[in-house]
């Protein structure tokens, strides 16, 4: 029996000892680095580890017209989307204007015109405009030029006369241009006798400032009096060109009427086009053949940043600018020259 006591007693005391001795904590070994995650994040894990400095993985496939991704992560911001108003532009770094009215004067140098007390409305908006400060016309006389301008050749044409050698012709020209890509084109001749007239002349009106009237692809519907001009400015074909009779187109008469016909005729256009996406291109077809045959060119609209540009041009580059206004092929002698591309707003400073 004393024995048994004794365990008895050895026992609590070893359970007195477990419950009052704490053992020390095990120490922490340091961290070591782990095996590299190969698992494949998801797009939205991607978007926040992504440093806002650090570039997009470009692998994504892509319109490659415009590198807009064909199909967006779920990460892609809204206000990273494209304007819904944007003005309308070609793929030529020119813009596309809703409408354009070319007009064309006749026989006066450049400074017979800019700068001239002669003219002081043009003088006023060829200072708000891009004015062309080395503008010229290819040859003499008048014909072969409005043939350059409209078709970027003479068609062998070396002269005024009527009917016209070689017409009508079949090559490429603005107006067929045009109405092949889908857009619309009129020419507007003062005192022309009647819608598609081929006639040489009137007592006001001349056959050789005429050019759209001499090709067999341009519809005769398209050679229009100048009666038939539009006053709702909306229905006005894509790309017109406007030629005054031969007194107001200052041919037969002073400079000054041509500067109150553009008064009187085109200035609520030219209002007009300022909130309109719209056009105005004013030139003359050549010089009065007593100079360089240097000539009067200037482009106005709200798509225009104005200033002096001193490039030299001549009729080859206003056509191939408003081939690419249109994504248009290029006609005859534009396919050698430039676009004018410097004097649209956004782009470079004008030239002195």
């Amino acid at each position: 029996m004393r024995v048994r006591g004794w365990a008895v007693v050895f026992c609590m005391w070893l359970v007195l000892v477990a419950c009052t001795v704490t053992p020390a904590p095990i120490p922490t070994p340091p961290a070591t680095p782990g095996p590299i995650n190969t698992t494949t994040p998801s797009a939205a894990d991607t978007a926040t580890a992504t440093p806002a400095d650090t570039p997009a993985n470009n692998t994504t496939p892509a319109d490659i017209s415009t590198g807009i991704p064909l199909t967006p992560s779920p990460a892609t911001s809204t206000a990273q989307a494209l304007p819904t108003d944007t003005p309308a532009q070609s793929a030529g770094g020119v813009p596309r204007p809703d409408h354009v009215v070319v007009l064309i004067f006749e026989n006066q140098g450049y400074a017979q015109i800019a700068g001239n007390a002669c003219c002081p409305y043009i003088n006023q908006q060829a200072n708000a405009s891009a004015l062309m400060t080395n503008s010229f016309a290819l040859t003499h006389p008048s014909q072969p030029n409005y043939l350059d301008l409209f078709s970027g050749s003479t068609q062998g044409v070396i002269d005024d006369s009527c009917p016209v050698p070689g017409a009508p012709f079949s090559t490429p020209n603005l107006g067929q241009e045009l109405t092949d890509a889908g857009f619309t084109f009129g020419g507007f001749s003062e005192d022309l006798p009647a819608v598609g007239s081929t006639v040489c002349s009137t007592k006001t009106y001349a056959l050789k400032h005429n050019p759209w009237a001499d090709f067999s692809n341009v519809p005769s519907l398209d050679n229009l009096p100048y009666s038939s001009f539009p006053t709702d400015f909306t229905q006005l074909p894509t790309v017109s060109i406007v030629v005054p009779n031969i007194c107001n187109d200052m041919h037969d008469c002073a400079p000054t009427s041509g500067d109150d016909w553009l008064r009187s005729n085109l200035d609520r256009y030219i209002q007009w086009t300022a909130t309109h996406n719209s056009l105005l291109i004013v030139t003359f077809d050549e010089d009065d053949s007593a100079g360089t045959n240097q000539v009067t060119t200037f482009f106005e609209g709200p798509m225009v940043k104005p200033g002096k540009y001193g490039e030299r041009i001549t009729h080859y580059n206003v056509l191939r600018t408003l081939e690419a206004m249109y994504g248009l092929p290029h006609a005859g002698g534009a396919a050698n020259v430039a676009t004018l591309t410097d004097i649209w707003s956004g782009s470079t400073t004008p030239t002195p």
